[in-house]
């Protein structure tokens, strides 16, 4: 093991080392462990789960999240249950901002409480 690397084998970068070991042993844990090109798979946030709790931001070790609010057209497209859960969180939502530094660690997938992230190949 490198010196520089995380106990589960992860590149440093992760705010919460601790939580995103646990995440990386998931067995449901998708994606190619950290080992893919930056910029072929991107995290998609479903908006109508995501109640922003930063656990993404927290163990992504490449800094793809930051914690945002939604903007009015985002917040006006979601359905009823979305717009209340909105509500009740502050209108907070994770972001990708840098979404092209994705190396699909699988870790954001798995450490999300409410399951609103899922890992697509670019196109």
């Amino acid at each position: 093991m490198v010196a520089s690397e995380s106990l589960a084998g992860l590149p440093p970068g992760s705010r919460d080392p601790i939580k995103a070991r646990r995440a990386a042993s998931d067995p449901e844990r998708p994606g190619e462990g950290c080992r893919a090109v930056p910029g072929v798979w991107m995290p998609t946030i479903d908006r109508e789960k995501c109640e922003g709790k930063e656990d993404c931001v927290a163990v992504c070790p490449y800094s793809v999240f930051e914690l945002g609010t939604l903007t009015d057209p985002e917040y006006h497209e979601l359905g009823f249950w979305g717009r209340l859960k909105a509500r009740n969180h502050e209108r907070r939502t994770a972001r990708t901002p840098r979404a092209e530094a994705c190396r699909a660690c699988g870790l954001c997938v798995v450490s999300c409480p409410e399951e609103a992230i899922t890992l697509q190949l670019s196109k």
